[in-house]
């Protein structure tokens, strides 16, 4: 997609060699016509898989696959990062680590929400080195649900998290891949 490629070289900051702040696109605020463009083209993609509900981790992802689910017109369902006191107590569960955030935190998806008839589209925001993404992975395997493929808006390809994910044989699609942030500068992966 261009004019994501374009959206982050102007917008993107470059944190390090390892770190993309993509706050003014994907993490912090959201443009309603790119995150649009961007849900019609995991459509798209996944058009002919006969996707039955849309999952994402919370938060960052939750606009691309509010946007995905709405073109597709299946519901959307996010594995949340918090336990709360209407949690449910019996929600599949995966601890994993926040490349980010330098933490372990579990994500939690209800059984309400996902069976074993579901042909699953996980849709994240970015992938790093995939921790997060293979937890949730696991959870829709242990639901029994199918997962179709994962969409993905920016994949890091220095970093080993989609590399990985392919290696497993699951349809990742990425709608950018950057290969390097170098020296302060995004270089992609055409």
């Amino acid at each position: 997609m261009e004019v994501l490629k374009q959206r982050i070289l102007e917008e993107g900051v470059v944190v390090s060699d390892q770190v993309l702040k993509l706050d003014a696109l994907l993490n912090h605020q959201v443009d309603p016509q790119l995150t649009m463009e961007m849900g019609r083209e995991f459509a798209g993609r996944f058009a002919d898989c006969g996707i039955t509900r849309i999952v994402t981790v919370e938060s960052s992802g939750i606009a691309v696959a509010f946007a995905t689910a709405y073109v597709m017109n299946v519901p959307l369902v996010f594995a949340r990062r918090k336990k709360t006191l209407l949690a449910d107590p019996d929600a599949l569960c995966e601890r994993v680590p926040s490349f980010t955030k330098g933490i372990v935190t579990d994500i939690m998806l209800s059984r309400q929400f996902i069976s074993s008839d579901d042909k699953i589209l996980f849709i994240d925001d970015i992938i790093a080195n995939g921790d997060a993404a293979r937890g949730l992975i696991k959870i829709i395997q242990r639901s029994g649900a199918e997962l179709v493929g994962l969409g993905v808006v920016v994949e890091k390809s220095f970093q080993a998290g989609a590399r990985t994910i392919r290696e497993q044989g699951i349809r990742l699609e990425s709608l950018v891949r950057i290969m390097s942030l170098s020296d302060g500068k995004i270089v992609f992966d055409d």
